[in-house]
């Protein structure tokens, strides 16, 4: 299994996921999408834990979930990707 994720990974289109931690409200709802890649840390801010916690879709909905777009996904071009 932790064989497969890491292929998956490789094809992934993400190159980076940034949290904003002065737009960051601490919803969670980013925790509650993708938990293996986000988590609140000791000031209630989401933090990425692990970028390769999930597949390319499911991290594009937990940014998409974010009520205040605090997290932005960039793409291996350079351009993000999300919040749209």
């Amino acid at each position: 299994m932790a064989d497969e994720k890491k292929e998956e990974n490789k094809d992934s289109k993400i190159a980076k996921v940034e949290v904003d931690r002065n737009l960051c409200i601490g919803a969670a709802s980013c925790v509650a999408v993708a938990p293996d890649v986000f988590e609140l840390d000791s000031e209630n801010k989401a933090v990425v834990k692990n970028q390769a916690g999930a597949d390319d879709d499911m991290i594009i909905l937990a940014a998409q979930s974010c009520p205040v777009h605090a997290i932005k996904v960039i793409g291996k071009d350079g351009k993000q990707i999300a919040p749209e």
